[in-house]
């Protein structure tokens, strides 16, 4: 199984999977149609199947005009906004696209119809979680959003971790300043910076790197908790209170 990132608008990445069907990919969360179109035709592939992870258009929005050219099944959230799925999906369900079997992860927080997609080394999680920090709590509850990444920090830490936004930069410049003193996160804050002056890609990640460096997973180390309040007054030491302080911190820095 190969992946390849289609870049899209300022900052998405659209994900193309190669698997044993030579002549097909999968293609998740295809916010615009257009780069994935050409990438398509250069590589001369076609669709087997759309993976989506949620209803926000910079993931849906060229759905339909790429099965408009090209039918072929569309799996997401349960969520009347996605007017073009041809399956929902959720929590245990378990799907065979491209000869792999895929496990559904429930990942509410960013939105609450959030899911993520899951097979051995890979996972795409869409907004959930990204490298060095996650997606802005836009509809979901700090508990909400706190269970789902226990959740995700329950895989492997061989995962590979494939999210859908070149944000690294930003999030590990954020995560110094919640763990100044974190060794692996100066490190990688280092290689992000040469990657990003030399734009290339900072994706996919792993969960291990993640668990090590960031802060929206690592809400009950004691270093993020003395970060959470030193920041602000009156946190409570619970997992979902520490990440809501740390999420806050974020949105206003």
């Amino acid at each position: 199984m190969r992946v390849h990132a289609i870049e899209a608008f300022d900052d998405n990445y659209i994900w193309a999977i190669e698997t044993n069907n030579n002549d097909k990919v999968i293609i998740v969360d295809p916010g615009e149609a257009k780069p994935v179109q050409q990438w398509l035709e250069q590589k001369n592939k076609s669709i087997e199947t759309i993976l989506v992870t949620h209803h926000h258009y910079d993931h849906t929005g060229g759905i339909a005009e790429l099965i408009k050219q090209s039918p072929c099944p569309v799996i997401g959230p349960e969520n009347p906004e996605i007017k073009t799925l041809t399956r929902t999906v959720t929590e245990g369900d378990e799907l065979t696209v491209g000869g792999i079997q895929w496990q559904v992860l429930t990942t509410p927080g960013h939105t609450l119809d959030h899911i993520s997609f899951y097979t051995p080394g890979f996972l795409f999680c869409g907004d959930t979680l990204f490298s060095g920090g996650c997606g802005r709590m836009f509809e979901g509850t700090p508990e909400q959003f706190t269970q789902s990444l226990l959740k995700l920090r329950k895989l492997p830490g061989e995962t590979r971790v494939f999210c859908a936004h070149e944000y690294t930069q930003a999030n590990v410049n954020f995560a110094l300043k919640v763990e100044p003193e974190n060794a692996v996160l100066q490190s990688y804050a280092e290689k992000v910076r040469m990657l990003r002056e030399q734009e290339q890609i900072t994706l996919p990640s792993t969960l291990q790197l993640e668990l090590a460096i960031n802060p929206f997973l690592r809400f009950d180390q004691k270093s993020v908790i003395a970060a959470a309040n030193k920041h602000a007054e009156s946190v409570k030491n619970t997992p979902e209170d520490v990440f809501y302080t740390i999420r806050q911190w974020k949105d206003n820095a």
